[in-house]
């Protein structure tokens, strides 16, 4: 299990800082992201978005094979669940309940090209790199249960 979370957290920590900047195909479309995102605020939110999750795989990595330390639990907990909580807010809330047309036109500029096999709902289609990034959170916050119950 400790493997499957190291594992989870370097998918996690290589998709928040690739998957903006890296073309895979219909996946994702990184120009028109850019586009939403021009100059530095790219890199920037790259960055800030990316380091609460670096840290924790570094401190996985260091204490790889040992018990881990009070705190690199804590930060685990409180990373993914409140990176699960923003997906939720940010896609899933939307999807079901609705949003403001500025988040509609905003998703469909950045994401209305690339693959989704969900039929769309109040303006929103999560798309499929997403939904796998989603399923891949809840499965560390399921992991992170097994291993601190």
């Amino acid at each position: 299990m400790v493997r499957l979370l190291l594992a989870l957290q370097v998918c996690h920590v290589l998709f928040l800082m690739l998957h903006d900047w890296v073309p895979l195909g219909k996946l994702n479309d990184v120009k028109a992201v850019r586009a939403e995102n021009p100059g530095q605020r790219l890199l920037w939110t790259t960055l800030i978005s990316s380091m609460p999750y670096v840290v924790p795989l570094v401190g996985s990595l260091v204490y790889q094979g040992q018990r881990y330390p009070h705190w690199l639990w804590i930060w685990l907990w409180v990373a993914y669940g409140t990176l699960f909580w923003g997906e939720l807010r940010a896609w899933w809330f939307p999807y079901f309940f609705g949003t403001d047309e500025k988040r509609v036109e905003r998703y469909d500029k950045m994401f209305g090209r690339t693959h989704s096999f969900l039929p769309r709902r109040n303006g929103i289609e999560p798309n499929t790199l997403h939904i796998v990034l989603h399923a891949a959170t809840l499965g560390t916050l399921v992991v992170l249960g097994k291993l601190t119950l």
